[in-house]
């Protein structure tokens, strides 16, 4: 998913968002130490994206750029 789309959200999304993207990771790792992983790469888009919202979600916080949702 792009920033553009993700700043789009309300905050309560996002943050579904991000709750969601760290059980794939969470199952992902699981699959990668038993070998049962098909598309490895798709860890580090996972990986990437949580960075990513993260980083969208501590901007809000700070009061950098807000979100669709408005104050939270």
């Amino acid at each position: 998913m792009e920033s553009t789309e993700l700043r789009e959200m309300s905050v309560e999304e996002v943050r579904h968002r991000l709750e969601d993207l760290h059980q794939e990771a969470f199952n992902m790792r699981f699959q990668h130490a038993s070998g049962q992983l098909v598309t490895p790469i798709r860890l580090r888009e996972v990986r990437r994206e949580i960075a990513r919202v993260n980083t969208l979600l501590r901007e809000h916080d700070l009061g950098i750029r807000m979100l669709a949702g408005g104050k939270d």
